[in-house]
């Protein structure tokens, strides 16, 4: 079972400067919520409640100031600084006392999920015991994306490639994972690529060459968007819009989340409330608590 997870939120941000230049990246809105919003809730819609986020260096007081501690939903919420990028494995090697011998989930911080079927795969990939798990989400253009060639009887990954020149598969990889205590060991022993950082492919390779790396598919109708450029991220932005706009439903609400996990009472979302102020964000919580009467 998966315990633990970890939002690999650092990162410059320089394909969005000059926004990026005072404010960290999952720090811009995504509509109308911050974007940590949106990875912190996937996390808790899988039912974790320890939750490491890895923040760049001199960045930390940015994020406490909206999320301290998680206790205001019933969580537990720690920070890291990263001095500087090293790749995506780098999360498990710094978050190593946070891990412990618990198994983990990490998502990128500029990732963005959406699905109806989402909670019922979520839940499927926290059932990991043993070996490494991906979430794949069928695209257009594989070539810009690292994919995954998948055995449909047995969901494991027969074999993954970083944007591949020759046609492998429409199965990207997403930014949701799920490992293994193994993953420290495994992170440790990697060496950096030409780029001088850890890569998340040779991680999962690890995995791969012990035919302990399977999948689950986001399904058709679900949404996988990446926020790395300002084109991106307004695409993004927009569609948070036009979903909740058309369904009057938010998406990555945490105290709606937090209230219906029973991890908090109406007490702390009226904490909520006072804290966010005069707001949309707030209107919307008070709905909740009378439909929950």
């Amino acid at each position: 079972m998966i315990k633990k997870g970890i939002i690999l939120a650092g990162g410059k941000g320089t394909r969005m400067s000059p926004l990026t230049k005072a404010v960290n990246k999952q720090l811009l809105p995504i509509y109308d919520k911050p974007l940590i919003y949106y990875p912190l809730s996937i996390l808790m819609l899988c039912k974790i409640k320890d939750i490491l986020i890895i923040v760049n260096k001199g960045e930390l007081d940015q994020y406490k100031k909206l999320i301290p501690n998680g206790k205001n939903l019933g969580i537990n919420i720690s920070f890291k600084e990263q001095n500087k990028p090293r790749g995506l494995p780098d999360a498990f090697i710094l978050g190593e006392d946070f891990i412990g011998s618990n198994n983990v989930a990490m998502i990128l911080g500029d990732n963005f999920f959406y699905g109806q079927s989402l909670s019922d795969t979520l839940k499927k990939c926290t059932k990991l015991k043993k070996g490494a798990k991906i979430l794949l989400h069928k695209v257009i253009r594989p070539e810009l994306f690292g994919v995954a060639k998948i055995n449909k009887k047995t969901k494991k990954i027969r074999e993954i490639k970083e944007k591949p020149k020759k046609h492998l598969s429409n199965y990207a990889i997403t930014g949701l994972y799920f490992f293994d205590n193994n993953v420290i060991k495994y992170a440790k022993n990697l060496k950096p690529s030409k780029r001088k950082e850890l890569e998340i492919i040779d991680l999962l390779n690890k995995y791969k060459i012990k035919n302990n790396l399977s999948a689950e598919y986001l399904g058709r109708g679900g949404a996988w968007l990446d926020t790395g450029s300002i084109s991106d991220y307004y695409k993004t932005s927009n569609f948070v819009q036009a979903v909740q706009n058309r369904q009057g439903l938010k998406i990555a609400c945490l105290e709606e989340i937090a209230l219906l996990n029973n991890w908090i009472g109406k007490s702390q979302v009226r904490k909520q409330i006072k804290f966010y102020g005069n707001c949309d964000y707030s209107i919307y919580l008070k709905n909740i608590i009378k439909k929950s009467a």
